[in-house]
């Protein structure tokens, strides 16, 4: 009668939505076989399978996704990687971040064949290397935002001796990656934590069903390892930068009543301007995709752990999954093309792309004439106080 649901577990309900009139459903987890039924929580089983459409559709929209992400972080990793006019320690961390966005576009083509045969396809070992593979590049992903943001800081508030070295870029890289291993090879051995299917039984993540306190603490332990922690790192750096930005900008506007002049930023040209409104928007934007892609997920595993589970339904858990690989897609667009040399660099590689950026060396120039200024200025502020 369940065609392939006999393994269900006496305490399974079976969803409203599931019973009609006439024949029942397929529900999820019909087309795997006994011996691989553990696999489908006892949450899902009440819920019928969906229709193939779905697959289809979502298969669709994550092959999108995947050539998206392949093109765009392939670009950052041969631009950053053979220019030498981009190779210091800040841009490190952009080709880090590439590599972290396309570990999880690696997810992608296994989604497809999951999604084509409306199963999980190596049962609990492709299991185990889908879910591994989101863990690495999400948790990776959320702490190199905060490493990024920890150097942009750095960098703005002391531009003189702020910028990090190779080597200590390098460090912080590596701090990123064992950053990732706890929490993707504790649940990965099942030594605690395990992965399991989920939504429509063709992605895995880490168990956040089971009703009990080992899970639970696993799950508020990976909530604030992998998502409060680097999200208070972001909030606070980029507070003290857009803090000390206008901080500057009174110390500016100050010096200028004192020397009698309208402004010291007078003569900074329009490109110079520009550079500094695509740092403080790339600033924002990096804040708020670090927030929509890793939020809605954070929310269905909290309700999963420790809320009323009757929400979480297969389409409900699709929907951060689909967050999540949007954002890892927009990421080189977002930390790379507000780059300018990077844009020059597509310039003169791609012309095909259309892509126009002016020659910065004036602006740079310019720059380091405001510092000589500013510097200056202080100096003449604290001779006079003396």
């Amino acid at each position: 009668m369940f065609l392939g649901n006999e393994s269900i577990s006496e305490g399974a309900m079976l969803m409203p939505m599931a019973r009609t009139a006439g024949e029942m459903p397929k529900l999820l987890g019909w087309n795997l076989p006994p011996e691989e039924q553990y696999l489908v929580h006892d949450h899902w089983k009440g819920f019928p399978s969906p229709p193939y459409y779905m697959h289809l559709m979502l298969a669709m929209i994550y092959f999108v996704l995947m050539n998206t992400s392949l093109i765009g972080n392939g670009i950052v990793l041969w631009i950053f990687g053979t220019s030498k006019s981009l190779r210091n320690g800040s841009n490190m961390f952009i080709i880090n971040l590439a590599i972290f966005d396309l570990l999880m576009m690696c997810e992608m083509p296994m989604f497809l064949v999951n999604s084509f045969s409306e199963r999980l396809v190596g049962y609990g070992v492709g299991c185990s290397v889908y879910a591994a593979l989101g863990s690495m590049s999400g948790i990776g992903g959320a702490i190199s935002n905060a490493v990024i943001a920890f150097d942009r800081y750095r960098t703005i508030s002391n531009p003189l001796d702020g910028r990090l070295s190779r080597v200590q870029a390098g460090l912080l890289i590596c701090l990123t990656w064992l950053w990732t291993m706890p929490f993707t090879l504790l649940p990965l051995f099942e030594i605690w934590g395990r992965y399991i299917p989920e939504g429509y039984l063709t992605t895995c993540s880490f168990d956040y069903l089971t009703d009990d306190p080992d899970t639970r603490v696993f799950v508020g332990c990976i909530f604030t390892w992998a998502y409060v922690i680097p999200m208070i790192f972001i909030c606070y750096f980029y507070a003290r930068l857009f803090g000390h930005v206008r901080q500057h900008e009174m110390m500016l506007k100050n010096q200028a009543r004192k020397m009698n002049v309208e402004s010291l930023t007078a003569n900074r040209s329009e490109k110079a301007q520009a550079v500094e409104m695509r740092i403080a928007k790339a600033a924002f934007t990096i804040f708020f995709l670090f927030v929509c892609a890793w939020t809605p997920y954070a929310i269905v595993t909290m309700i999963g752990a420790f809320g009323d589970r009757t929400m979480l339904t297969p389409f409900v858990t699709m929907v951060p999954a689909v967050c999540c690989k949007i954002v890892s897609c927009l990421d080189p667009w977002v930390y790379a093309i507000s780059h300018p040399k990077y844009r020059q660099e597509l310039e003169r590689r791609l012309p095909w792309m259309g892509i126009k950026e002016a020659d910065d060396s004036v602006s740079t120039t310019e720059s380091k004439a405001t510092v000589v200024v500013d510097q200056a200025a202080g100096n003449g502020g604290d001779n006079a106080a003396n």
